[in-house]
């Protein structure tokens, strides 16, 4: 095996170190995120850092990056209050990639890749087009994480669709009923596949 010690990982290259330190963690959910600015522009980008933080009740998180001038979705989340988060079809790999690109704020996202915005309900913020499960939050609360200047977002769930065939009788959505991907890193993408479901475990 490889071994690193962590003056060898301060030693590496930039890209070696940031390849690396994203991908030993394992596969992570693979999201886009839809927000809108205060000029009503609509705005969409991937993120790897989707989480689940409680079900009572329903909150959701996600790590926004240091602060550099050009943080679109963090800035129109705390002016509206509303962002979506959307599941990522295979199909959808290459625009939902593109869309990590630092267009500014007066660009769209989805003027730029093949991603569509869709609005239901008369909720606020975009949702993305064909996405199979897809989750309207309100903003809830954010953390700073001083250690690495990034910072945790909450937000509590309002609306949620999800494809029907998705979802089995108990609650549990069972993704690879579609070609639903995940992320490896930051730029490896792959179709998880559900081994097996396992009872709740008691001592």
């Amino acid at each position: 095996m490889h071994k690193f010690t962590r003056i060898d990982i301060d030693k590496m290259s930039k890209i070696f170190r940031l390849n690396l330190i994203n991908s030993i963690t394992g596969y992570k959910s693979a999201n886009l995120i839809g927000t809108k600015t205060d000029d009503k522009i609509n705005n969409v980008a991937v993120f790897s850092s989707v989480t689940h933080l409680g079900s009572d009740p329903p909150l959701i998180g996600f790590i926004t990056r240091p602060e550099n001038g050009n943080r679109n979705t963090y800035n129109n989340i705390l002016k509206n209050k509303l962002f979506t988060i959307n599941h990522i079809l295979k199909n959808q790999i290459i625009s939902a990639h593109q869309s990590s690109a630092k267009y500014p704020k007066n660009v769209s996202e989805f003027d730029k890749t093949d991603l569509k915005a869709e609005f239901k309900n008369n909720f606020d913020a975009p949702f993305v087009k064909d996405s199979p499960v897809q989750i309207g939050c309100s903003f809830v609360n954010k953390y700073f994480i001083k250690e690495n200047k990034t910072t945790l977002m909450i937000g509590q769930i309002e609306m949620l669709y999800i494809n029907k065939k998705l979802l089995i009788e108990d609650g549990f959505v069972q993704l690879d009923r579609e070609d639903i991907i995940t992320v490896n890193g930051l730029d490896g993408y792959a179709l998880p596949k559900l081994i097996k479901r396992i009872p709740y475990a008691r001592p």
